[in-house]
């Protein structure tokens, strides 16, 4: 892959990682932990061709860590770039992983609900395949995964543009006042889920709204959720597409359309970790 004239977060994130792995540190001390009995990761790409590859090795690095059992599918959601020849060829010389594809862009909640979908192992990571994301953070996942039923991550210092990151502040506000989520970073692309708790969950949004939907289900449901802190890490290759206009236009659409279904959801008020 072409990752030229990015040296900068090439390093800020080499040094990021290896700091994470020094001795005595949370990733060390989970190796003798309890191990999942199976992980199922998915990968949401569009247009990842110069990041796809190298968050599956990554993420082929650190699951052993954490389980005997696991697979890595790569939801390749109509992507206009080599994003679904590279996810077909890594798949064809490794059976652990696998490529779901969509004949054209149908939007990041669509790509989320063929990621569910496609899932069979009891353990599912939710992960955006754009790098942002380090794989060696699923180990923090992992350590609260026997007391909740869904983990989500939380970008403690988020490596966006200012715009980008107040968009998302807002929006995370805005959907704990609608809905009563006591998330900090509702839209964090890094999640952990027991998959008995996805089990025949109907899901609609077919943009950014999805996690809402997906977290205010599952709380009317009475699951257990709570978030911890990951690191978020500058984008190596690819443009980012979630603060366009057309994605806030088509997630606040959705949030009109989902909004009293949504709030009928929630009438459970259990279900939260802190």
């Amino acid at each position: 892959m072409n990752l030229s004239g990015t040296g900068r977060p090439r390093d800020r994130a080499m040094r990021r990682s290896s700091e994470q792995r020094k001795p005595g540190n949370c990733h060390e001390r989970t190796r003798s932990d309890r191990r999942l009995s199976g992980i199922s990761v998915f990968l949401l790409a569009h247009n990842e061709e110069g990041n796809i590859q190298r968050v599956v090795e990554g993420f082929k690095a650190e699951l052993p860590r954490l389980t005997d059992d696991y697979e890595i599918i790569v939801v390749d959601d109509g992507s206009s770039d080599r994003t679904g020849q590279i996810a077909d060829c890594m798949a064809i010389t490794d059976r652990r992983i696998r490529a779901v594809h969509h004949s054209f862009n149908r939007g990041y909640g669509a790509a989320v609900i063929s990621g569910i979908n496609a899932a069979s192992k009891p353990y599912v990571i939710l992960s955006d395949g754009d790098g942002q994301f380090d794989p060696a953070d699923a180990v923090l996942l992992a350590e609260r995964v026997s007391d909740y039923d869904v983990v989500v991550g939380r970008r403690a210092h988020r490596a966006d543009g200012l715009i980008r990151q107040l968009n998302g502040k807002a929006w995370s506000l805005l959907m704990r006042l609608l809905f009563g989520l006591r998330i900090t970073d509702v839209d964090c692309g890094f999640k952990l889920f027991r998959r008995d708790v996805l089990s025949k969950l109907e899901l609609e949004a077919k943009g950014a709204m999805i996690t809402t939907e997906l977290l205010a289900k599952l709380a009317g449901r009475g699951a257990r959720i709570t978030e911890v802190s990951v690191h978020h890490l500058p984008r190596m290759a690819g443009e980012q597409s979630g603060n366009s206009l057309r994605v806030i236009a088509r997630a606040f659409k959705e949030l009109f359309t989902l909004y009293w279904k949504l709030r009928t959801a929630r009438r459970s008020p259990h279900g939260y970790g802190e």
